[in-house]
């Protein structure tokens, strides 16, 4: 069977009404899910997974990928009305969205979002589609030591996220590395940094203590000083975004778009770590770095196509190999297996309707996306002229049961407020929290890949460099690491000349 006759096979198969309201369902759940904070995409999942019983394997999958996809264009509402990230994909986007709506902005970011996020998700789709087995065989070549050097290119690359001091920038970086690896090793078994404290042997949740870094904070900022905020009335039309605004953001789209799609074939959090790297290049490719951080438009449209295209990518390996990139494929792929399908290099042949009904309810549940999520732009906006003394309140209690749900337990809770409490002297000390996520997202994978590498090339680290791949992404690390540094030196002779 042809792309062309299996993509349209596929559109017969999801144009059922039974999976077109299985794909509405999932879109639906997911867009709140990614509004509302700490429930998480994850454990959303996992919470409907039981109820695929029930349904047939092809409206089960494309209700919980729904979900997935659904939840990357809703993470990015709180974040930018109230600077607090729904997804940890959506971190990035309280940098700029937020300081868009404090202007007064919200609608023109919140629809340049939605724009970016249905663009780049159907470029990953029709990358899906088209490049699959290629795309799946290149992602199969990398070992322990490429991943191991591709952490560490996107370690110097993001060092320098929010454009402040380079050093405090790595100080944070650090001190994310060093919370990760408070927990159990899985190598080794053994308990590292817990104190006695049993409940810190699983380690510290992502959720709660990005809710924490970024959400609390921004409550314990608020209370602490005078909010005076004019809110202004705007017309609608002023509510979506200009035509400067559009022009600015149509190369940050088409950027993100491809570096989102790319990255979604790596192992692990690919949506993560696509929103910090479009953030990161958008800053260095820009006219006017100075605007971001104050509500630069393109530090919302490259981020948010960005990890909407990582999903599409992170799809390839568990479609094409049977392998979980990502924890939300990881719930896929347990959907696979209690309705007895295994994916993988058979699933097309085997399981046509599965894999092209899946594929094809994508773009039409990106579509259903675009239309549910442009006309509520004004809706969502009004939510910013909400009085602090009423929506902080409301906020804290979400953040509260958010936070409870991930695990069902109180010590989340705990981690969160604590966090909270560690964002708030961080802005006090002038000092940036998004650098330490960063460090959070990549340590446990610089370790693990490091050690894999060793035991692979029998404790001999120079041997890294034999490996063209990994030699090449260490070659570009070194370049990045230097040309600023080099830079500067030019500068200043020039002006000493």
């Amino acid at each position: 069977m042809s792309v062309f006759h299996g993509l349209l096979h596929g559109f017969l198969v999801a144009a059922t009404p039974s999976n077109l309201l299985a794909a509405f369902v999932g879109v639906v759940v997911g867009t709140v899910v990614g509004v509302l904070p700490g429930i998480g995409v994850i454990g959303a999942m996992a919470l409907l997974l039981p109820y695929t019983f029930t349904l047939d394997v092809r409206a089960g999958l494309i209700m919980l990928a729904g979900i997935w996809y659904g939840a990357m264009y809703g993470g990015s509402t709180t974040s930018i009305l109230i600077n607090l990230p729904g997804e940890a994909a959506s971190v990035v986007t309280t940098l700029d969205g937020y300081q868009m709506a404090r202007k007064g902005r919200a609608g023109a970011a919140l629809a340049v979002a939605a724009i970016g996020s249905f663009v780049a998700g159907t470029f990953g789709l029709v990358g899906l589609t088209l490049f699959a087995p290629a795309l799946a065989n290149a992602a199969l070549a990398f070992g322990p030591p490429e991943f191991l050097a591709v952490s560490v290119l996107g370690f110097v690359l993001l060092s320098r996220l929010t454009g402040g001091s380079a050093i405090a920038s790595l100080l944070m970086i650090f001190a994310g590395m060093a919370l990760a690896t408070v927990g159990m090793d899985l190598m080794s078994g053994i308990n590292r940094f817990t104190f006695g404290v049993l409940q810190l042997s699983t380690g510290i949740e992502l959720a709660p203590l990005v809710m924490g870094l970024f959400g609390i904070a921004e409550i314990l900022t608020v209370v602490s000083r005078p909010y005076a905020v004019e809110m202004a009335r705007v017309r609608w039309r002023q509510l979506y975004p200009s035509a400067g605004e559009l022009r600015r953001s149509v190369k940050p789209i088409a950027r993100g778009s491809v570096l989102g799609f790319l990255v979604g074939l790596i192992p692990g959090p690919a949506v993560v770590m696509a929103s910090f790297a479009s953030y990161a290049i958008e800053r260095r490719l820009s006219r006017h770095p100075e605007e971001f951080g104050r509500g630069a438009i393109e530090g919302v449209a490259g981020p948010e196509s960005a990890n909407n295209s990582a999903t599409s990518g992170a799809m390839i390996p568990l479609l094409a190999l049977g392998l979980p990139f990502a924890p939300a494929t990881a719930m896929l792929l347990g959907g696979f297996m209690i309705h007895g399908v295994t994916p993988g290099p058979l699933l097309m042949i085997q399981h046509p309707d599965v894999f092209w009904g899946l594929v094809a309810s994508m773009y039409i549940g990106n579509m259903m996306l675009l239309v549910l999520n442009l006309p509520l732009v004004p809706a969502f906006a009004s939510i910013i002229r909400t009085p602090p003394r009423v929506l902080m309140p409301i906020i804290m209690v979400v953040s509260v049961v958010g936070a409870y749900s991930i695990n069902n337990r109180l010590f989340d809770v705990w981690v969160m407020l604590a966090a909270g409490a560690l964002g708030y002297l961080l802005r006090k000390a002038d000092l940036p929290a998004a650098p330490l996520v960063i460090g959070y997202v990549l340590g446990p994978f610089i370790e693990v890949y490091a050690r894999q590498s060793l035991l692979m090339l029998y404790g001999n680290p120079w041997a890294i460099f034999v490996r063209p791949i990994a030699a090449g992404c260490l070659a570009l690390t070194a370049v990045v690491a230097l040309v600023p540094a080099v830079a500067r030196a030019a500068r200043t002779a020039t002006r000493k000349v």
